[in-house]
């Protein structure tokens, strides 16, 4: 069994709510399913994910094909076409599309025009406007920390492999920065 099975069977019994039991019962069987079934689900999402991420960091198909065991084509056709819902309210827009090297560039300059990052898609970022500046940090999957929580820092999405922290600064996007020292 490898470390990563090993962790994503502890996970399915404890969302299963069976880690410390020492026999099932039906009834425990059945959770089990249901949070195997919910763990295939975060699975497909994570992997369409790690593969819009690949092709943003400039992974070709024939990679991403060669790596998941299928053609070019296939992959392309499983993972390239990723559905973002567009609508007409002005506090609300698609920011892309950007890389992993450009991306917090933009959102830096996004944050300043008061839009912060509330979900990503392949090669975007949905944004939400507000009066008050915002920053961004990018961190390899994890949790937000206490210490970054006390801060206030919060979440502002998941895009695996990547998750974005976002903070209301709290000033005015109408108020010109001071100068900065060089």
């Amino acid at each position: 069994m490898s470390a990563l099975s090993d962790a994503i069977g502890h996970a399915v019994l404890a969302a299963a709510g069976v880690a410390d039991k020492t026999s099932l019962t039906t009834e425990d069987h059945i959770a089990l399913i249901a949070a195997s079934a919910r763990t295939e689900d975060e699975v497909r999402v994570i992997l369409r994910r790690a593969v819009l991420s690949a092709r943003a960091a400039g992974a070709s198909w024939a990679t991403i094909g060669a790596e998941l065991g299928m053609s070019r084509q296939a992959a392309q056709q499983r993972f390239g076409h990723l559905a973002e819902a567009q609508d007409d309210d002005e506090n609300e827009r698609w920011l892309g599309p950007v890389s992993v090297f450009d991306e917090m560039g933009e959102l830096e300059l996004a944050g300043r025009e008061g839009w912060h990052t509330v979900g990503a898609g392949a090669s975007a970022h949905r944004m939400v406007r507000s009066d008050t500046r915002w920053e961004h940090r990018r961190s390899v999957w994890r949790p937000l920390r206490a210490a970054e929580r006390a801060e206030g820092w919060e979440l502002g999405c998941s895009a695996f492999p990547w998750v974005y922290f976002v903070r209301d600064t709290g000033i005015p996007v109408s108020e010109t920065p001071g100068p900065t020292a060089d």
